[in-house]
């Protein structure tokens, strides 16, 4: 029985950041995950969470200029000390809140890169993230993303991913196993997702194609649920979709694993 956790990135969104916690909780979710909270106070945020007794599972370090273009620093060779910065204030972050696993963004494939000196950028970046967040009890995740959603995006496999884990040799360092971005890329959801269950620490679902509840479109999200079950995954299921209509509306596939209304 997967436990969902609402991205308050993408959920509620016609309501301000600070007033979607209060709108999953009534929702029914125990769970929040969310993308950026930087523009935030953490504790504005954590008052928000104490308020409504939702547990915080995930969000991302800092990903650079995100409106110049910027989709992470990992892998970004010669900015490795914007990188460091932005990891110091995601674990920051997670300590305040009580938040277990950041995930890293790997940027994109530097055009003209030599792509040995980016590769190597991106796993010395990611066996730092994982050897500081480490002395925090915070798990790193990385995020194979698909081209498609993020043009030149570094990141794209799951081997490639967990290649970069085996490099680093960080043992707090683990996959985000995104079914949205692997069905959009071709790839079997339950039979990648066997293949890396060891490395994977979150899972987050949304809608193929047109990102929005898992229901809409070809997404066999059930079968992948229930893979996840059998398997023993413990971990959440982040709702990271774009609903059709009104976030609350749309929650009917949901419901048998969401808590009553509040």
């Amino acid at each position: 029985m997967p436990r969902l956790a609402a991205n308050l990135s993408t959920l509620f969104t016609d309501a301000p950041f600070l007033d979607r916690f209060e709108r999953a909780a009534k929702a029914g979710f125990t769970a929040v995950e969310f993308q950026f909270p930087y523009a935030f106070g953490v504790a504005d945020i954590r008052d928000r969470l104490s308020d409504t007794g939702l547990q915080p599972v995930l969000f991302n370090m800092p990903a650079g200029d995100w409106e110049a273009g910027d989709r992470g620093l990992a892998a970004q060779p010669g900015r490795e000390d914007e990188f460091r910065d932005g990891a110091a204030l995601a674990i920051d972050y997670a300590l305040e809140l009580g938040v277990s696993k950041l995930h890293v963004l790997s940027g994109l494939a530097a055009e003209g890169e030599d792509q040995d000196r980016q590769w190597r950028t991106y796993v010395a970046n990611l066996r730092y993230a994982a050897q500081f967040a480490g002395t925090a009890g915070v798990e790193v995740l990385i995020e194979p993303i698909s081209r498609e959603s993020f043009p030149g995006y570094f990141l794209t496999g799951l081997d490639m991913a967990a290649e970069a884990i085996d490099e680093a040799g960080e043992e707090n360092l683990f996959i985000q196993y995104d079914l949205y971005h692997r069905r959009f890329v071709g790839d079997d959801l339950v039979s990648l997702y066997l293949k890396h269950a060891e490395r994977i620490r979150h899972v987050q679902v949304a809608g193929w194609p047109g990102r929005h509840e898992p229901d809409v479109g070809v997404l066999d999200w059930q079968a992948a649920f229930a893979a996840l079950d059998a398997s023993g995954y413990a971990g959440f299921v982040g709702c990271e979709y774009f609903p059709a209509a009104g976030t609350e509306s749309g929650l009917g596939w949901a419901r048998s694993w969401l808590g009553g209304s509040k």
